[in-house]
């Protein structure tokens, strides 16, 4: 995959690995567009990097997605890679009930899984019509080893991933590559409630946005990146004890 003269659009993109990954797209001659909820990060991105196009979108709420969609095609007709990277996480505990699933008006479903898989039904058909394309999800190494205090999460970042490998079979015969990007914990917003607890176990998001395009340059589909090497790969052996030795440093 060439990593330079394409057009893109990161969903979340104006904070964390979303961010990084636009600059690092950016500064490697690509027209990139990211888009979000917020208005305040979105206009702090483009201050810190002017060469941005934000659009401002709920990619949760179906009249939105679809919004964007119409927006990319009749601005950024040229778009070529869509990367699905806009996720939330929430602690639940189901002792509780329901109590937990409605701490916020975010739904992870929604969000993580759900907005993926509606958008790149968005971009398919437009996409095949490209000499070159992609769709790169985000998901997680705590897909294959989930954490339990994050339960909805961790579900959606393995259906992303399984839902990943059909979609790269499924396209297989078109111009659309499928990438899945699997980070660690990350130094960034998404976890500062925990920083302390995590400083010595995360990466910076620039790690991740550098491994990221040196993966894709070389056409590598699956990016297990840091410790989610090694999750990645854990089999039926020794998964439960990975799977306890994970869940008791939290």
């Amino acid at each position: 995959m060439k990593i330079e003269g394409n057009t893109v659009l990161i969903t979340g993109g104006a904070t964390g690995i979303g961010f990084a990954l636009a600059k690092a797209f950016v500064e490697n001659g690509n027209e990139v567009i990211i888009c979000g909820r917020r208005k305040d990060k979105l206009k702090e991105a483009k201050n810190n990097l002017p060469k941005l196009n934000t659009i401002e979108c709920d990619i949760s709420k179906e009249y939105s997605r679809e919004m964007l969609y119409k927006e990319i095609t009749s601005n950024f007709n040229d778009t070529n890679i869509l990367i699905n990277n806009a996720g939330i996480h929430k602690i639940i505990d189901f002792k509780k009930g329901m109590v937990d699933l409605f701490t916020s008006s975010e739904d992870e479903i929604d969000i993580n899984l759900k907005a993926p898989i509606y958008l790149a039904s968005y971009f398919i058909p437009n996409f095949m019509n490209k000499n070159e394309s992609a769709i790169i999800n985000v998901s997680s190494g705590l897909a294959f080893v989930p954490l339990a205090s994050m339960p909805i999460y961790c579900a959606t970042k393995a259906a992303l991933h399984s839902w990943s490998v059909s979609l790269r079979y499924q396209l297989k015969d078109t111009s659309i590559k499928i990438f899945e990007v699997m980070p660690p914990i990350v130094d960034t917003d998404f976890h500062k409630e925990d920083r302390d607890k995590i400083k010595n176990r995360s990466l910076p998001p620039t790690a991740v946005a550098e491994e990221t395009l040196k993966a894709l340059e070389k056409d590598e589909y699956e990016i297990p990146i840091g410790v989610a090497k090694s999750l990645r790969f854990v089999n039926t052996d020794n998964f439960e004890q990975i799977f306890q030795e994970r869940n008791k440093q939290q």
